[in-house]
């Protein structure tokens, strides 16, 4: 892309994408990362989103989606600002990871992979997120609590909003 093309992404990011691409042999290989870092920065992989990664490294927008639709943690709508994955595999499952999904969606009072009306908190069913030694599991962003029960599921959520409270 030439510096006069408007880009969705902050100029940090793009500069992190330049480098990224001029890494590897194959920009196509800056992909997925690029896909990541583009999630964490907009909250999902709008169609604007695919459209300037697709044009940065090359490739057409039907190869973006082909590859972000393979992988489960890309998401084509916004989650809330803070996303709630609750690990549902077979040690989280054993140990009560759906009881306490159950609880999630109770408190926060939304439907699988739904958000709640503030946007604050978004909820999803996942399958392993490799705590299995410490099931269940979950993982907020990038924040992982384990060896949870139903009864702490408030106090989680009361973390994150007060969190959110003091950034306000």
């Amino acid at each position: 892309m030439s510096d006069e093309t408007m880009t969705v992404f902050s100029p940090q990011l793009a500069a992190r994408f330049d480098a990224l691409a001029a890494k590897y042999p194959q920009r196509r290989s800056a992909l997925v990362p690029m896909l990541l870092y583009a999630q964490d920065e907009i909250g999902y992989l709008s169609d604007a989103v695919i459209l300037e990664v697709a044009e940065r490294i090359g490739i057409t927008e039907l190869d973006v989606r082909n590859v972000a639709s393979y992988y489960s943690m890309l998401r084509f709508k916004p989650a809330g600002k803070f996303n709630v994955q609750v690990c549902t595999n077979i040690s989280c499952m054993l140990r009560g990871g759906y009881e306490v999904y159950e609880r999630f969606q109770q408190e926060l009072g939304v439907e699988p992979k739904g958000v709640t009306a503030d946007g604050l908190f978004s909820l999803e069913e996942v399958e392993c997120i490799g705590a299995c030694c410490w099931a269940p599991a979950i993982q907020v962003n990038y924040d992982f609590h384990d060896e949870l029960t139903p009864e702490q599921v408030p106090a989680i959520l009361g973390n994150y909003r007060a969190r959110e409270n003091a950034h306000a």
